[in-house]
């Protein structure tokens, strides 16, 4: 198996996931089959953009730097907030969670104001960043119902209208986050040891995370984004990204819509070494989330021919599902998936061979 497996994170083109009319290109067979490999393997992907985007994205973590380091150390009460407070579609602008050591501007169209009324401007640029990572999120959700060998946009119905309809508000979300900016409650941050070295560690085991979005794609400043690997290490996802480059990992809400057959991540943020930057760890995060009044089903999974397991055989209301809590131990026990092979092409291309495997061997092979 490791003999087939991928060296390290996968790499795609977006322009190659992008889904055309009629028979499959060899080019968007390829790279589903690099898609599928690296999130069996990593439970991630490095997404390539345009050069034009990639100078959006760029651009808007310029702005996210200085809009952050413009802000107060200490935030008024009513804008700090914890995972377990916040209504997770109702999110917009500004918030602070001092237990994560995090800063976040969310940008939800419908809610989030446009133009602002006060003297406080909002990081720049965010429509459009919303727009392109939309985009690409659908995209990539598509080329993955692809290598499932589902019917084409089988997730539409829990998916928002594009556009927005009148009064409607964006289930998914544009998250601009700052972690460990030193002059935003540092001393305080209750996960922080100080080594001989005098470098700051976060205890990682009290900060190990899993997204609730079906996809998640990532642009970050600089590296620090940990996600766990089929073997249970912890692998840097963020280390070598280029300019045009984005990280895209999947969530929970995609591993019950599909069964389990795709796994979430489980991310973790090393922080260390940020107290000696002025402005901490800025990044981007879209996040594709289903609409809070649809259930999860995995109708879509058993029209393919997929087996699904008992625990999901019922559909799940979207706004129970995200309320709950889901203990990452019980997401250990992961699926060791068929391998699938595309049709040969008319026009005599070979056939692209899709390999995927078990995220996890054993529990043993956690750490």
């Amino acid at each position: 198996m490791a003999g087939n497996g991928l060296p390290s994170l996968g790499r795609v083109k977006l322009a190659d996931l992008v889904p055309s009319e009629g028979l499959p290109s060899d080019s968007y067979k390829i790279s589903v089959s690099t898609l599928s490999q690296s999130l069996a393997q990593y439970s991630a992907v490095v997404i390539q953009f345009s050069t034009s985007d990639g100078a959006l994205l760029r651009s808007g973590l310029d702005s996210a730097r200085l809009y952050f380091h413009q802000r107060a150390s200490y935030p008024a009460n009513d804008m700090i907030h914890t995972n377990e407070t916040r209504e997770w579609c109702k999110t917009s602008g500004y918030y602070a969670d001092p237990q994560l050591w995090q800063e976040t501007y969310d940008y939800r169209p419908g809610l989030t104001p446009i133009e602002q009324n006060t003297l406080e401007l909002p990081p720049a640029g965010l429509p459009d960043i919303f727009s392109l990572l939309g985009r690409a999120a659908r995209d990539i959700l598509d080329a993955i119902s692809f290598y499932l060998n589902l019917r084409s946009s089988p997730f539409s119905e829990v998916l928002d209208n594009v556009p927005l309809r009148n009064r409607e508000i964006s289930s998914s979300v544009l998250s601009v986050c700052c972690h460990a900016r030193p002059s935003f409650q540092g001393a305080q941050h209750p996960n922080l040891i100080n080594q001989d070295d005098g470098q700051s560690v976060m205890f990682s085991d009290n900060d190990q995370q899993i997204d609730k979005s079906l996809i998640t794609l990532m642009k970050s400043d600089k590296a620090g984004l940990q996600v766990r690997d089929f073997q249970g290490r912890w692998v840097l996802v963020d280390g070598d990204l280029g300019p045009q480059e984005a990280v895209v990992f999947p969530g929970l809400a995609l591993y019950q819509a599909t069964a389990g057959y795709i796994n979430p991540a489980l991310l973790k943020t090393d922080i260390s070494n940020m107290q000696a930057n002025m402005y901490g760890r800025c990044s981007l995060a879209f996040r594709l989330m289903p609409k809070s009044m649809t259930s999860l089903s995995c109708s879509e999974m058993r029209a393919a021919g997929h087996g699904v397991e008992a625990q999901f055989q019922l559909p799940v209301p979207v706004d129970d599902f995200m309320q709950r809590t889901h203990p990452t131990d019980q997401l250990l026990n992961r699926h060791s998936l068929q391998s699938f092979n595309f049709p040969t092409a008319q026009d005599g291309f070979s056939p692209c061979r899709v390999y995927v495997w078990a995220i996890l061997m054993s529990n043993a092979a956690c750490v």
